[in-house]
């Protein structure tokens, strides 16, 4: 029989990564399953502009913009209305259409609640689509 003799090193101490490589494959499961669920938010329509030298045809102009005024005074395409009209007259406007867009316009100093408020309102009208306009979008930068 054979007998070990010992070299004089001590003892040898590997570290078991195992329950390391488990831990890090738990994590990388739970935050591959976390990742889809943050939150996104509204998506953006943007009006383009006219290509340079186009002419704007008024009657062919089928963009609909709501305008919400410093005084919370509002506008569908340059004619009056108020919050408690506004879902009406857009299911009339919108009765005929196909293509169901808006765009809200607010002023700066308007809280948000206000355009948020419309916006609603559009939706529960039937409104597919919702943009948003500011100032640059505006000026066509």
């Amino acid at each position: 029989m054979g007998m070990q003799v010992s070299t004089g090193g001590g003892l040898k101490a590997d570290p078991n990564i195992v329950p390391f490589i488990d831990v890090l494959l738990v994590l990388l499961i739970i935050f591959m399953v976390i990742t889809p669920l943050t939150p996104k938010g509204l998506d953006a329509l943007v009006p383009q502009p006219p290509p340079p030298g186009a002419k704007a045809d008024p009657a062919d102009n089928r963009t609909v913009v709501i305008v919400i005024n410093a005084d919370k005074s509002m506008l569908i395409n340059a004619e009056p209305t108020d919050m408690n009209r506004l879902g009406p007259r857009l299911e009339e406007i919108f009765k005929t259409r196909a293509e169901r867009v808006v765009f809200v316009k607010g002023d700066p100093s308007l809280e948000f609640a206000l355009v948020a408020q419309a916006i609603d309102i559009a939706k529960g009208a039937g409104i597919d689509k919702i943009g948003l306009m500011t100032a640059k979008i505006e000026a066509g930068e």
